[in-house]
């Protein structure tokens, strides 16, 4: 579990929900709401026929009864069931410019969830390593959404891997019903030639849902530092390996297996109609989600 002591847990969540609140209700509130619509339109009431009315609204029964042309209206069906799935592998620990991915993927956790809750949505939290560790059920209010912050910053995984597919997997069986959908990871879920692993269960999940990506990344983990000779190690699989920095094309060859790979993910995003933002550690997140709301 967690080395916070339960006063430093609680400090650290009211300092993100100080932060992001002010933040939802700020900027975030009237973006999100014109981002992300409702499931549709239900009926409200049913009126008298005016000029103009679509004459196929009529309401012929009430219209026979009454012996007066009536028509229904019907309102945006504003509700919405927002899940979050987050990316709690071992991965997430890493940072190398002042935060972690952890920390990042929280606040931007905690952003999306208080402009839900602005807009009386419920939400509800998927937590994901190699398989899919806890699920926590959409509801309202302000004390479940501090459940879930808390959640995110204190939750220790069972396994160290990632698997983008068990989550993906896991919202298509676990929501019936339209959700919209935030995947918050790195992403680097690929087969040993760069390839992503999740296509089969990304097109499922986006044919039944509304799913964006937020993408978090350290820029050293698309391009290495000419520093010598260092020892690294994959923080999932624990394999170490000596590698020497100094030799340009070493480095070339890195830079352009990440490259291939970003643009085989967001192909494949293009592919199944998935929006997408990439969020470097360091940068203002709040530029990148204002920025996936409004191209949608």
């Amino acid at each position: 579990m967690s080395n916070l002591s339960a006063n430093d847990l609680l400090r650290k969540v009211r300092k993100i929900e100080i932060k992001t609140r002010a933040l939802s209700h700020q900027i975030f509130a009237g973006e999100y709401h014109s981002a992300f619509k409702g499931r549709g339109m239900a009926f409200s009431e049913v009126r008298e026929y005016q000029y103009g009315d679509d004459v196929r609204n009529m309401d012929w029964n009430v219209t026979a009864r009454l012996r007066s042309p009536y028509v229904k209206v019907f309102e945006e069906e504003r509700e919405l069931t927002v899940v979050l799935l987050v990316d709690v592998s071992r991965s997430r620990l890493f940072g190398t410019v002042g935060a972690s991915r952890k920390d990042v993927l929280a606040e931007i956790a905690a952003v999306l969830s208080f402009s839900a809750i602005i807009n009386n949505d419920k939400v509800g939290a998927l937590f994901f390593s190699e398989k899919v560790e806890k699920f926590i059920p959409p509801k309202k209010g302000r004390s479940h959404l501090l459940h879930i912050i808390r959640e995110i910053i204190e939750f220790e995984p069972t396994t160290d891997g990632t698997d983008i597919s068990e989550a993906l997997r896991y919202l298509t069986n676990a929501i019936k019903k339209k959700c919209t959908a935030f995947l918050l990871s790195d992403m680097i879920d690929v087969n040993q030639d760069g390839f992503p692993r999740y296509e089969e269960a990304l097109k499922v999940a986006a044919g039944r849902h509304d799913l964006s990506v937020v993408e978090v990344y350290d820029p050293r983990e698309r391009n290495l530092p000419d520093v010598g000779l260092i020892h690294i190690k994959d923080s999932e699989s624990g394999r170490g390996a000596w590698v020497d920095t100094s030799d340009r094309k070493m480095r070339l060859a890195y830079e352009d297996w990440f490259r291939n790979m970003e643009q085989t993910s967001s192909r494949l995003f293009m592919k199944y109609s998935v929006d997408k933002v990439s969020i470097a550690l360091g940068d203002d997140y709040v530029k990148g989600l204002m920025t996936l709301f409004k191209n949608r």
